[in-house]
């Protein structure tokens, strides 16, 4: 489990969400085996996609993030909800490469940047919204960030951190969104961006045992700071028979009858959680029997 706050600070001028999601890293590097380099990567995404999800209106309402910057980390997917639940996958979850020049694990050579950031929102409605922006750098962060500024039209300032202990466990992990809302003093974006470049990077924050409402303070304390609410977050799949079913259903009669004659078991993996569902003939034809 992790925890999210929600604030805000400057009379309401600026938007802050807080989160820290080390329990939510580590249970994705223990499901897909994720070397230090994928843990940083997709952990990023992760601890961005909790507080994007925390940002949907709608008990329903998903969001998908997925980045493709033709890297060898290949695809990253990550799927969030408002109720604070997140899952994701990599591609190449063993993905290694050497340290970058600031001697820190390089997830923006991992990631590339020859492709789009992604971002589909599903709230209920008869087409969901679809968000594309060009990779920015591949660290993450900075592609959240522009997302926001040039697809959404909200000047946001993104820190998003992960941090490998020794034995490749996550030590910390975390985010910070920070959004100007209409009719903000320029001036305040420059006081906010001074103060974030003389903090510690948020990992170590983290990792020191400073809680949420302590890293906004750090920021924010003589700024009007609000904590309005908090929500407690973590790694949920939601994968199930059930929707393997139906996703297979989907396929088709045609396809389904295939997939009888040419495989004695077939096994569906989850991406998400790694979780495998079995289907023998007889399922596959209680399948087929369905659809008529």
């Amino acid at each position: 489990m992790g925890r999210l706050v929600r604030a805000t600070a400057s009379n309401g001028d600026v938007r802050l969400f807080m989160a820290i999601t080390t329990d939510i890293v580590e249970k994705a590097r223990q499901i897909h085996d994720l070397s230090p380099t994928a843990s940083a990567a997709l952990g990023r995404l992760l601890s961005a996609g909790t507080v994007m999800g925390a940002m949907l209106k709608g008990d329903k309402d998903t969001l998908t993030l997925s980045m493709n910057g033709k890297g060898p980390a290949g695809n990253l997917v990550v799927v969030a909800n408002s109720k604070g639940n997140v899952k994701g996958y990599i591609s190449n979850p063993h993905v290694d490469l050497p340290l970058n020049d600031k001697g820190k694990l390089n997830v923006g050579a991992a990631v590339g940047k020859d492709g789009f950031l992604n971002v589909v929102k599903d709230m209920g409605l008869r087409d969901p919204y679809v968000g594309s922006v060009p990779i920015y750098t591949g660290e993450i962060g900075d592609d959240i960030a522009y997302y926001f500024t040039v697809s959404e039209q909200v000047p946001s300032a993104v820190a998003l951190g992960v941090l490998v202990d020794k034995d490749t466990s996550i030590k910390a992990a975390g985010a910070l969104v920070i959004q100007m809302m209409p009719g903000a003093n320029e001036l305040l974006a420059d006081i906010i961006t001074f103060r974030l470049q003389e903090i510690p990077p948020l990992s170590t924050l983290i990792a020191e045992g400073k809680s949420c409402e302590d890293i906004l303070n750090l920021l924010f304390d003589d700024m009007d700071l609000k904590i309005h609410d908090e929500m407690q977050i973590s790694y949920e799949c939601d994968c199930s028979r059930e929707r393997v079913e139906k996703a297979l259903i989907a396929l088709g009669k045609d396809e389904l009858e295939r997939l009888k004659e040419e495989e004695e078991l077939m096994q569906v993996e989850c991406h998400f959680c790694d979780r495998r569902y079995q289907f023998t003939r007889e399922d596959i034809q209680k399948l087929i029997d369905t659809i008529g």
